[in-house]
């Protein structure tokens, strides 16, 4: 027999002004990237974020490969 397990996840909402053109921005991330809300796109760009800054911190250089080649990508310089 199969079992299953409740498991409650704890949520948060968390409410945010934005100027029209960050809004623009969300919705334009929202419908090329196909998600299903907001909150959808918020938690996909957390990851990113998080991953750029990890890969930063260890010293990594992020790159655009295009096919004139490798040109670095300075999201957090100083």
């Amino acid at each position: 027999m199969a079992r299953t397990r409740n498991t409650t996840v704890v949520v948060k909402r968390v409410q945010m002004d934005l100027p029209p053109r960050s809004l623009e921005r969300l919705q334009r991330l929202q419908d090329v990237t196909e998600a299903a809300s907001y909150a959808e796109v918020m938690r996909n760009a957390l990851r990113l974020y998080e991953a750029m800054i990890a890969e930063t911190e260890a010293g990594r250089e992020i790159m655009i490969k295009s096919k004139d080649g490798l040109t670095p990508l300075h999201l957090f310089s100083a």
